[in-house]
């Protein structure tokens, strides 16, 4: 008869469908059949993931590492150059992504949370990415906007960039667990905010020439976004952002609105206490989509590919506490069904992204982070 302990490893090994999807069993949702590939593992904490225009990507480490990962999987060592960052909470070095003009320019935005006046805040900074003998740095790094003021906080530093049409860029900005300033305009706590490519203020955005408002920001009343797209038929700009514990949300965010937080949501606080006035209130705006209970969401990508036929025009979104990937059915702006997706592989899904190859690649947020590729079942 089996020792207590051998019955112990028998249903462990026996109950570990995780490991065995990894290794790249089929797996059917309701509008397609895919495998999940690990590609990468290793990582600390991966947070960004953008494509170079070869294939290759580039992914960031929260405790301050950027990296190169080539189409085969390989992990170059650190890129040289990456400013010291306040890698304390839920900060480091998080999002990337490229400049419109990189074939040219080789340059690339990096979001982070920078040490500055006894705290830290995000900032937004550009460098050339530079490659030389098989090694890596960065070139020229400037920063190009600081989140004023600097707090001393480890919470709810958002951040997600994303590059609209007309070539300004967006950055959506926690309101670092101090909920009252998501509504105070001279601040950028609880902010998207607007920039130009060199961090200069479009004179178009919203409160510019507001004494009482900062002049970079677009909207305002959000907790902690974690996501930015840019929808591929509209160009407008999407976020997620987590609640409390419940009202996590989808917003399209639109010049000089407000999103209520923490006035009005659909959460509680941690502690079940009640945060909002109400769900509802004139001048601030609904969410076009919202979770309750949390799934506290992360990265999003529209899916535009050819490699999944039934998934174009979707929107995934990563889960980190409910360990899933959520693909989103929508009408214009109206989610009219949710599919979650990889709950049983027990993976934190912290960013999410079309690949040139039309395959879904994932970052799973964790010590022994990994990169993912779902990929079609044919």
């Amino acid at each position: 008869m089996p020792t207590p302990i051998a019955l112990a490893i028998l249903v462990a090994f026996i109950a570990a469908p995780a490991f065995a999807r990894d290794k790249g069993d089929v797996i059917a949702s309701s509008r397609e059949k895919f495998r999940v590939e690990t590609i990468a593992r290793g990582l600390e904490h991966p947070w960004g993931l953008v494509f170079l225009p070869d294939g290759r990507m580039l992914v960031t480490e929260r405790p301050g590492r950027l990296r190169i990962l080539d189409r085969d999987g390989k992990l170059s060592p650190p890129v040289a150059g990456v400013p010291a960052v306040a890698a304390v909470g839920q900060g480091g070095l998080l999002d990337v992504a490229l400049a419109p003009d990189f074939a040219t320019s080789k340059r690339i935005y990096f979001t982070y949370g920078e040490p500055r006046d006894g705290g830290n805040g995000t900032s937004v900074a550009h460098a050339r990415l530079v490659e030389e003998e098989g090694a890596a740095q960065l070139d020229d790094v400037k920063v190009i906007f600081r989140q004023e003021p600097a707090v001393r906080s480890g919470f709810h530093f958002g951040s997600r960039l994303a590059f609209a049409r007309d070539g300004n860029l967006f950055v959506a900005l926690g309101e670092r667990n101090l909920k009252a300033t998501a509504q105070d305009l001279s601040n950028h706590q609880g902010k998207v905010v607007r920039i130009g490519a060199d961090g200069a203020v479009p004179p178009d955005n919203p409160f510019v020439g507001r004494a009482d408002a900062r002049p970079e920001i677009w909207s305002y009343g959000h907790r902690n976004p974690q996501s930015a797209a840019i929808h591929p038929a509209t160009g407008k700009l999407w976020i997620v952002e987590h609640g409390p514990k419940g009202g996590d949300e989808i917003n399209v965010p639109l010049a000089g609105k407000n999103y209520g937080w923490p006035v009005i949501g659909y959460g509680v606080d941690y502690s079940g206490a009640k945060i909002h006035e109400s769900t509802h209130k004139e001048g601030m705006e609904q969410p076009i989509y919202h979770w309750t209970p949390s799934i506290a969401p992360s990265g999003m990508a529209f899916y535009t590919g050819d490699a999944f036929p039934g998934w174009r025009g979707n929107l995934f979104v990563g889960a980190l506490a409910l360990t899933h990937l959520n693909r989103l059915e929508l009408d214009g702006e109206k989610v009219v069904k949710e599919e979650r997706l990889l709950a049983d592989l027990g993976h934190r899904i912290r960013d999410v992204r079309q690949g040139p190859d039309g395959a879904l690649w994932l970052l799973t947020d964790a010590t022994d982070g990994k990169v993912l590729r779902l990929t079609p079942a044919k």
